[in-house]
């Protein structure tokens, strides 16, 4: 796990404004590798899952309860009742 890579390669994005560009527009799992790999980092699915859970776990309840809130407002469009 390269977790603290993930963090370098995040970090880079703050001096290098293409990064920047870059990862601010939506990507895929397998393009932000790439992008990664194209940067001399070697990160893979298990990183950015391991990431995610960091910050998940890093929340509070609230938080959590405002973040699922969001995601499941696209949801309420498709469930008829």
């Amino acid at each position: 796990m390269a977790l603290d890579e993930l963090d370098r390669f995040l970090l880079l994005r703050e001096t290098n404004p293409a990064l920047h560009e870059r990862l601010s527009k939506p990507m895929d799992l397998e393009g932000f590798l790439a992008l990664a790999a194209e940067y001399s980092f070697s990160l893979d699915e298990s990183d950015v899952f391991a990431a995610q859970q960091r910050e998940t776990q890093a929340k509070t309840a609230h938080a959590l309860h405002q973040q699922q809130a969001q995601d499941s407002r696209p949801l309420r469009n498709f469930i008829h009742g």
